[in-house]
């Protein structure tokens, strides 16, 4: 039972952000710098972000060549632009909000490796960067081959090398950690091992069923409510359009002299690896099992755990020791559409979820238009309870 002094000072809120990772934080920031006075709450089930913010690879990208021409088969090419457009927009958000140095943000490009039957790709090379023209203010991909050997990649494996020009890395624990900072140093609260059980509509505003080990549920209330918990969103709201989508990650001890940096792309997306303190970072391969893969378990999927291994030895760095020092997961959220839901599903109850595995890209500026449908320019005031 909840105590006088818990009732009079901890239930009431303006705003409740659920989920702390990139697009929870976001949208909890977009709110605070629309109202300054109100009482944001950030609520998160587990004691770190629970999902993929903390868990990624630390793309900072917009669609590799074949990722691209991959949409292309199943959205109109206005679509895909405006689906581009609005990465690069997350990406300018998020630097613009916490600045290169405390994200560790480096634009110098990313690569994508080709294999013999990819080549054809290279035929609508121009095409891409033609519709990407007006969005990048400049040619999207460039051919460049002749640095296979230089990066030590195998030539029987790799056919062909692609550059994108406007791709590139950052440190996803720093970019956290620093939305985190700015959040508290802000005057947003953030509750970690909170889990919202059911949600129920009032007269003005939501009321939040929440546990908390120890605690019976606790009801908290606020004005408006953003659900920003991705793949998670379904236990709350069975009937979306979104699958969970597992992304299995391992990282090597350093390598001396590894000859490449930056970050690379390979089949459509699906596998990717980066080099990050002199180590290597690799993973995906949720295409070898799309069915296991659509979960929301953190476990590790060994079939594909060792086909990273095998692209790591016989590919990226073949003839090389590269020991591998660790091994994660992240649950990422796919749908019909690369579109992320931006909605309000339930009155006063909106959603910022489907990231389609580009969170990083799309985070701030998904968190940054859900806080204006929360708090449009009209409704802006001071706020006392």
């Amino acid at each position: 039972m909840l105590s006088f002094w818990e009732q009079e000072s901890f239930l009431q809120y303006h705003y409740i952000v659920v989920g702390s990772g990139i697009v929870g934080l976001s949208t909890a920031l977009g709110l605070r710098a629309r109202a300054p006075r109100a009482r944001v709450l950030v609520l998160e089930r587990g004691v770190l972000p629970t999902g993929a913010s903390t868990r990624n690879a630390g793309f900072a990208c917009i669609g590799s060549l074949t990722e691209i021409l991959a949409d292309l088969e199943t959205m109109p090419a206005a679509e895909v632009a405006s689906l581009v457009a609005f990465r690069r927009e997350g990406l300018r958000l998020l630097r613009a909000r916490l600045g290169d140095a405390a994200t560790g943000y480096e634009e110098s490009g990313s690569y994508e490796l080709l294999d013999a039957g990819s080549l054809q790709a290279l035929d609508r090379l121009e095409e891409v960067n033609g519709l990407l023209m007006p969005v990048l203010n400049g040619p999207a991909f460039s051919l460049r081959s002749h640095k296979i050997k230089d990066f030590g990649f195998n030539p029987r494996s790799i056919a062909g090398l692609v550059q994108n020009n406007f791709e590139g890395g950052l440190h996803s624990g720093r970019m956290m950690r620093s939305l985190v900072d700015m959040a508290l140093q802000q005057g947003i609260e953030i509750k970690t091992g909170c889990t919202v059980q059911a949600l129920e509509h009032l007269s003005q505003g939501v009321r939040l069923q929440v546990s908390a080990s120890g605690l019976p549920p606790v009801p908290l209330q606020a004005k408006a409510v953003a659900l920003c918990t991705n793949a998670f969103t379904k236990t709350l709201f069975p009937d979306l359009d979104l699958q969970p989508g597992r992304g299995q990650v391992l990282i090597t001890e350093p390598i001396p002299g590894l000859p490449f940096k930056g970050v690379f792309h390979m089949e459509e997306g699906y596998f990717y690896f980066r080099e990050i303190d002199g180590r290597i970072l690799l993973g995906g391969g949720r295409n070898l099992d799309f069915a296991g893969e659509a979960t929301t378990d953190f476990a590790l999927n060994e079939y594909i755990q060792q086909a990273l291994q095998d692209k790591l030895h016989n590919v990226i760095l073949p003839g090389r020791p590269a020991p591998v020092a660790n091994r994660w997961t992240g649950i990422m959220a796919f749908g019909a559409t690369k579109q992320p839901i931006l909605e309000e599903k339930a009155p006063d109850v909106f959603l910022g979820v489907r990231m389609g595995g580009m969170g990083v890209a799309i985070g701030s500026a998904v968190g940054e238009r859900l806080a204006e449908m929360m708090l449009p320019e009209a409704e802006r005031e001071s706020y006392t309870f």
